[in-house]
């Protein structure tokens, strides 16, 4: 292995994701959208269809490295994910937040499932081989993921964020990621045609009981190191040590996604006191160097080689169910529960925006063999939806709400502490979006039930 060839590569994925980043944050759009579009870039996909040179040509030695790095990003990102989970949110949000967050996980499944049927050789074909099965009901699974930190801005901006359809929002949002780690875990078991399809749902209902009960025994520990050693670094440390063993566990052990074992880790943790330091020195470093590795790795290995119009056609299809899936999957479900016709839609279009959770499931399906052989390129779906439903949320969230008279003014100040190591941070500066969203949900509740209380 040339290591000072590695060295060179790390500085151009490095730099290019973070101009890219910093380029689709300026235009509105979510950074982790410049990271796979740099990794395209600087890779083989495109320069490669032309025979061109390109600043990263993978060996594989460097393919090896490269896909070493990015798993660990990707832990590290549904670790934090779970340290940022609002567990108080979800005790509070009630039947209604549950039903929509379900509603929004079934129909983008079921939607998903039956845009890929056509493309994958009908229900005769699939009936016929189970890898082709589980190819479109992974499709599904792809389009249940929401990344609200776009609608999380556009409330805040027009003062609706703590408001009874913003609570709403968040606490589905928040139940509707646990839904769907679950249904990720059971469709990664499925891929082994070996498996027993029983043993897989018995073995992902045991690897949360256990992770649960081991959770419970070790947050007794961490209650009482972060006491006696109080915003230390030795506190996240640790953590990343129990994100590490949940996830080898849930592989090795029970043999569903590693990054379910990391989710698991995070939820655990986030009740306690200092959640937010582990969360911020864990994104510190992920962010650092890992997450870009597994964005832009993405955009590297991404093969345009049987791009066609049937690709294109895939990929239209799947954005539209992705858009429509949710508006009618959330709102549906919002209308039945007895809300307006008007709070229903902004529920529904609040849903829609995807992100990076979206990219790690798809990644995920690929890296377990899924679509091989097939027609199906769902990576360029998968980044043509995270683009085009980020720039249609808050558009049609603001069209939604127009005429709403604003309930609260949001803004997120910036929170300046003093860390152990006699450095101020900044905990809250809105630079992390999903860590706004726990903050502004953590009174939403009362403020629903002031609101109630005021219509009585």
């Amino acid at each position: 292995m040339d290591i000072t060839q590695i060295f060179l590569d790390l500085a151009i994925i490095l730099f290019s994701t973070k101009a890219l980043g910093m380029l689709m944050r300026k235009i509105g759009l979510p950074q982790v959208v410049g990271m796979v579009i740099a990794g395209l870039l600087i890779g083989p996909a495109i320069w490669g269809q032309f025979g061109w040179w390109s600043p990263i040509r993978p060996t594989p030695d460097s393919t090896i490295f490269l896909k070493g790095i990015a798993e660990i990003g990707v832990v590290m990102i549904l670790f934090s994910a779970g340290l940022e989970t609002d567990i108080k949110e979800l005790k509070r949000s009630g039947l209604f937040a549950t039903l929509i967050a379900f509603g929004g996980v079934i129909v983008p499944i079921v939607g998903g499932f039956l845009v890929a049927v056509p493309f994958l050789g009908g229900f005769s074909a699939l009936s016929a081989d189970k890898s082709l099965m589980l190819d479109a009901v992974f499709i599904g699974v792809i389009l249940a993921a929401t990344s609200v930190g776009i609608t999380v801005e556009t409330l805040k901006e027009m003062g609706k964020l703590k408001g009874k359809v913003g609570t709403i929002i968040l606490s589905a949002a928040i139940i509707d990621d646990v839904i769907g780690i679950v249904v990720l875990s059971i469709a990664i078991g499925f891929k082994d045609a070996t498996v027993n399809p029983w043993m897989t749902l018995l073995m992902t209902v045991l690897f949360f009981i256990a992770a649960i009960a081991v959770g419970l025994l070790l947050n007794r520990g961490f209650k009482w190191l972060m006491k006696k050693y109080p915003h230390n670094r030795r506190v996240p440390i640790f953590g990343l040590v129990l994100c590490f063993v949940y996830a080898f566990c849930a592989e090795k052990i029970f043999g569903i996604a590693d990054i379910t074992g990391a989710y698991v880790a995070g939820i655990m943790l986030s009740p306690l006191k200092e959640a937010h330091y582990i969360d911020r020195k864990v994104d510190i470093n992920s962010y650092m160097i890992f997450a870009p590795v597994f964005f832009a790795n993405i955009g590297i290995n991404t093969d345009f080689t049987g791009f066609n119009g049937t690709v294109l056609l895939f990929s239209l299809l799947f954005v539209l169910v992705g858009v429509l899936g949710k508006i009618i999957g959330c709102g549906g479900v919002a209308k039945l529960c007895k809300f307006s016709w008007r709070e229903s839609g902004q529920i529904g279009v609040g849903m829609i925006a995807r992100g990076e959770v979206a990219l790690v499931v798809c990644n995920k399906g690929i890296e377990g063999g899924l679509f091989a052989g097939t027609v199906i390129n769902p990576i360029v779906a998968v980044i043509m939806l995270v683009i085009i439903s980020s720039l249609l949320a808050p558009i049609l969230l603001k069209l939604m709400f127009k005429g709403d008279p604003p309930s609260l003014m949001g803004g997120v100040p910036e929170i300046k502490e003093q860390t152990a190591d006699g450095e101020t941070e900044t905990v809250s500066d809105g630079e992390s979006i999903t860590g706004a969203e726990q903050g502004f949900s953590e009174n939403a509740a009362e403020l629903v039930g002031a609101e109630e209380g005021a219509k009585n």
